[in-house]
């Protein structure tokens, strides 16, 4: 049973640290129409971005390679209740992926606002699909017996789900806002600065109404009425969210970004925590829920991932500091004249 519960942790640290990373680059992707009013300004925004979004991705997928081996059956299951929803996610990254490439290989408007346009749907559409998914976990799933789901695309879009869309969508618009904070300047960077300011109170709003909402539509408060230290994640959250409104009144950018990752963070594991040692819990009858003992692999395997992941892991975190550090120079317009640019 100790395995097991590593592995749920393991598993919604790899999701936490997905959304935390992968995050500033849909956000970026989402204010992309919006917020880049001339070419250069895209270019730039896209820039800011182009050493590290293929990077993140790699989270998104060691935390599904972690669901298949450490929970197979949860795998399983999630494939076949959320298969519309994963199958518009994957589409989404892959014409994101082909749109960073694509926009700048014809000189002309037309061809540009195509792919911007694409690149502005497949950063939204996978964030509101991941918060919708997650909200939808937390409150709980169809699932009858032998994980069979009893519902479709539409069941998932109710008001708490909708709300955890709306939720995630402003998190990352905000998380990128403020990495172009970071990696711009003057006019462009004062502009950034505004909307991360103007979107605040707003995200502030959201984040209440959604821990306001899971205490009535969800099981997750039972936890943290059974153990009321596991409050100061949310109180974590509220830092987080908080710390972000400090920093940008004082302009130290950074540690607005560093505040809106423990924000982002800290409410994933708001939910992970809530559902332990539940995964996909079910509201048909809670014998029929996934749990973390009743569908991982054997002790064996996990024990061999353990040993794995505790190797490889650190490089990879090493490996991904090393970069962001490498760049977090900011980006100008002499820097889109060299030929790897966007």
């Amino acid at each position: 049973m100790i395995l097991q519960s590593i592995w749920f942790f393991i598993w919604g640290l790899l999701w936490a640290i997905f959304f935390m990373t992968d995050g500033f680059d849909f956000g970026v992707g989402a204010l992309l129409p919006f917020a880049g009013k001339t070419e250069t300004d895209k270019r730039i925004m896209i820039n800011a971005i182009g050493p590290l979004w293929d990077g993140n991705e790699v989270w998104l997928i060691t935390a599904g390679g972690v669901t298949f081996a450490a929970f197979p059956t949860l795998y399983a299951v999630m494939f076949s209740s959320f298969y519309t929803p994963l199958l518009l996610i994957l589409f989404a990254l892959i014409i994101r992926g082909v749109s960073f490439e694509f926009r700048g290989k014809i000189d002309s408007p037309a061809w540009r606002r195509v792919w911007d346009t694409c690149i502005f749907i497949g950063s939204v559409a996978p964030a509101v699909l991941l918060g919708v998914a997650f909200a939808n976990i937390f409150r709980g799933l169809p699932i009858g017996p032998h994980g069979s789901y009893h519902g479709n695309l539409l069941m998932l879009l109710n008001p708490y789900g909708l709300l955890g869309g709306a939720l995630f969508l402003a998190l990352f618009v905000m998380h990128g806002a403020l990495w172009l904070c970071i990696r711009t300047e003057g006019n462009l960077q004062t502009r950034f600065f505004e909307i991360a300011e103007a979107l605040w109170l707003p995200l502030v709003i959201l984040a209440i109404l959604f821990f306001v909402a899971s205490y009535f539509a969800t099981p997750l408060y039972a936890n943290y009425f059974a153990h009321p230290i596991l409050f100061s994640v949310i109180l974590l959250a509220v830092a987080g969210l908080f710390g972000i409104k400090i920093f940008i009144a004082g302009n130290s950018y950074f540690k607005a970004w560093i505040s809106s990752c423990v924000a982002i963070v800290s409410s994933t594991f708001f939910g992970i925590i809530g559902l332990y040692p539940n995964m996909f819990p079910s509201y048909i009858d809670p014998a029929y829920s996934l749990t973390a003992y009743n569908s991982s692999s054997s002790e064996h395997t996990l024990t061999i991932m353990l040993v794995v992941v505790l190797i490889f892991i650190p490089i990879v975190i090493a490996y991904q500091v090393w970069a962001y550090k490498m760049f977090t120079d900011k980006v100008n317009e002499d820097d889109l004249a060299y030929e790897e640019a966007y």
